[in-house]
């Protein structure tokens, strides 16, 4: 089983009861978590007996635990939020409803790590584990070169752009992902079975629409930092995003998270290119075009 979904009652009640109508033995089934997002891993632990494997990344598995355990996580989480300009009045608030924060695992998992060329036998399949970091930091890719089949997770979607997540300690993610765009596309692909809506016939074509978006997310981030120096909440405040509300000040606390880990990202890797330089004071970070 890949992906569990999250942690709450509708999603418990539709994955069991599709998984029962598929006559499922759960002693006799591993679990595979292509990330470590709780609309992913929620449910592991619900499903997973003591017979079961649970098959994920190392760093995303650490995190998932971490998550779970009784760590300082989102308290270490929301500081660095706090850093990057997020209101303290509002931080408190959007971490406490955070969906990741209350949908994740509630208990701790024993993990079997897959890294890049381990692989997974299932049946007449044998899926070839690729790290594809990016959208969070230990994200796998599961391919099936014989039948030229990859399961992507949320590596690559195809009606929605995967959010590049902004993880305390990991550096450059937006570079790691297109990165992991370029060695997915290496590789000979045709079904692409994803994490959300609908299958990828055309990996080619959605890789580079992929890359297009974010390139050209990057220059409109060039064009607010020609206004002068700012912090990653304030140049999400001024990016173009596609959701309703459309007005900044009417966006849900949790989607401000997302999209200003999403402009903290694409600043991050003008910084790694040398185009912008990134400013620590009194404890806050602000950018500027180098």
């Amino acid at each position: 089983m890949i992906d569990t979904g999250w942690n709450r009652e509708e999603s418990r009640k539709a994955l069991f009861d599709g998984l029962a109508a598929l006559d499922v033995v759960f002693e006799k089934t591993d679990i595979l978590l292509t990330h470590l997002h709780a609309d992913h891993s929620g449910l592991a632990g619900e499903v997973a007996t003591e017979k079961s494997k649970v098959y994920c990344g190392r760093i995303d598995s650490e995190i998932v635990n971490a998550m779970a355990g009784a760590t300082n996580y989102w308290k270490e989480i929301g500081a660095v939020f706090g850093m990057h300009g997020f209101p303290a009045k509002d931080l408190h608030t959007a971490m406490h409803n955070h969906p990741g924060r209350r949908f994740s695992a509630r208990k701790e998992q024993t993990f079997t790590i897959l890294g890049g060329e381990d692989v997974v036998e299932v049946g007449d399949y044998r899926f070839t584990c690729i790290e594809t970091p990016g959208h969070t930091p230990g994200h796998i890719c599961l391919y099936e070169p014989d039948n030229k089949v990859l399961i992507s997770g949320d590596h690559i979607l195809d009606d929605i752009t995967p959010n590049i997540t902004f993880e305390k300690n990991i550096e450059n993610p937006l570079g790691h992902y297109l990165q992991s765009l370029d060695k997915i596309n290496r590789l000979e692909i045709e079904l692409v079975l994803t994490g959300h809506q609908s299958l990828i016939h055309d990996i080619s074509k959605r890789i580079g629409e992929l890359k297009e978006h974010h390139h050209a997310r990057l220059e409109e981030v060039l064009v607010i930092l020609g206004n002068g120096r700012m912090n990653a909440y304030n140049v999400a405040a001024k990016m173009t995003w596609d959701i309703i509300p459309s007005s900044w000040d009417l966006f849900p606390l949790a989607q401000k998270m997302f999209a200003v880990g999403e402009a903290a990202t694409h600043l991050e890797y003008l910084q790694y290119s040398g185009v912008v330089k990134r400013i620590e004071i009194d404890g806050q970070i602000y950018f500027e075009i180098n």
